[in-house]
């Protein structure tokens, strides 16, 4: 319970610091005009330091001249310094306030007998001994520390002070205690409002941060997907087809080198559509490639390359797919190029039913393959069906993906067409 008390007591008196200086609006520190800047050895005026350089000296020379008011009136003599020294007293606190607002409260408490010595000595209305300048020095310097410091040490000063208020003199202590406490709350509230909007702002920038690095993250999600759809097909092809080749050509040579330059015209291909992916990360400029992905218009071609490589593919497709917005085009065909490139791996040699149909509303696929003539690689790491559901659930629609009774897999998906925005 002692701790309690002593520790607010002892940060207000020697330990403790009062916080940095809000950083000054422009409307509070105009520049310095053009002219000046040369002579000048500082950029912009700082106006809360101006005015409170400008109380100081009014406050100073007004109690200085009281000082020799009063003792002249009562025909007394006195030490020359003394009216600067009570007179620094009042403004010396006021020029720290801004900068040391702590320092300022401590100064005004240790200098408090001359600022009193001023009261007695002009003999103030009422017989109480605190002048007006001394009332307006001490609430500054008690809203700077409020707005400034802990509330520990906020409640330590305004302890301090009316303890000092019924000490000095008991009669005010109900007046001087109204005062000290509104400037104590006032200067506090603003302290809150202050934390309040810095943590907002801190809070905002924290969401731009999290939404960029959220924006990155799926971007970078994007060109992953497409990456693996690029690599996991054409790989898959020319890997079947140089294993094939040899097979096919039984040494002649004519059949050899149209088999290779099969698999060259694989390998183009492939490079083409990775540099269409990559495009936007080599552009210094943040310019994207516009050359148009696949669709599928190209559904022949995949399909090509699919019986190439073994497979029995047999498709089915309405008569013209045209007027697909170009996120669906995309999306379906490189849900059929994953599930092709998939049965290739796991069910080499297979028959493929590949069935394409669509309404006004949405575009339906189904690729259905049955179990492979030859054993197939083992599972992956399942990323190609992950990037399926994500390109489906992107588009609002339904993917479906599992193994069927006679031992095959099939892949089905419902992709909107209404409402689906134009871009690709």
């Amino acid at each position: 319970m002692i701790s309690a008390v002593m520790n607010p007591l002892a940060l207000a008196l020697f330990r403790g610091e009062a916080d940095p200086p809000p950083p000054r609006s422009r409307r509070l520190s105009p520049a310095v005009p053009g002219r000046l800047q040369v002579i000048a050895p500082f950029q912009r005026f700082d106006l809360v330091l101006v005015a409170d350089l400008l109380l100081a000296w009014i406050l100073f020379a007004t109690a200085s001249g009281e000082v020799v008011t009063g003792y002249a009136s009562a025909g007394e003599s006195y030490w020359e310094g003394l009216p600067y020294l009570a007179a620094l007293a009042i403004a010396a606190p006021v020029v720290l306030r801004d900068r040391w607002p702590l320092a300022a409260w401590r100064t005004a408490v240790v200098l408090l007998p001359f600022s009193i010595h001023v009261g007695i000595t002009i003999k103030s209305p009422g017989g109480m001994p605190y002048t007006a300048g001394a009332t307006i020095m001490y609430l500054l310097v008690l809203y700077s520390v409020s707005v400034r410091c802990d509330r520990r040490i906020t409640f330590a000063t305004w302890v301090v002070t009316v303890l000092a208020l019924w000490i000095i003199h008991p009669d005010s202590v109900a007046l001087g205690t109204v005062m000290v406490t509104v400037a104590v709350v006032f200067g506090y509230n603003v302290r809150v409002r202050r934390t309040a909007t810095a943590r907002l702002v801190e809070e905002e920038r924290r969401t731009q941060v999290a939404e960029g690095a959220q924006a990155v993250l799926a971007e970078r999600s994007r060109i992953a997907r497409e990456l693996h759809d690029v690599v996991a097909h054409h790989m898959s092809v020319i890997a079947i087809q140089a294993e094939a080749v040899p097979l096919k050509a039984e040494g002649d040579p004519a059949q050899l080198e149209a088999g290779l330059a099969e698999i060259r015209a694989l390998s183009l291909e492939a490079i083409a559509e990775l540099r269409q992916v990559l495009g936007v990360l080599r552009d210094q400029d943040g310019r994207i490639d516009t050359a148009p992905l696949p669709g599928l218009d190209r559904i022949d071609d995949l399909v090509a390359h699919a019986r190439a490589a073994g497979l029995a593919v047999l498709l089915k497709r309405p008569g013209s797919l045209d007027g697909l917005p170009p996120a669906v085009g995309v999306s379906a065909y490189r849900i059929v190029q994953e599930s092709l490139s998939n049965a290739m791996r796991h069910a080499p040699g297979a028959t493929v039913a590949v069935d394409i149909a669509r309404d006004d509303r949405d575009l339906r696929l189904r690729v259905a393959n049955g179990p492979g003539v030859s054993p197939g690689g083992a599972p992956g790491a399942g990323h190609g069906l992950v990037g399926m559901r994500e390109r489906s659930t992107l588009l609002g629609g339904v993917l479906e993906a599992g193994p069927t009774p006679g031992g095959g897999f099939q892949v089905t998906a419902r992709l909107p067409i209404a409402g689906t925005e134009e871009t690709g």
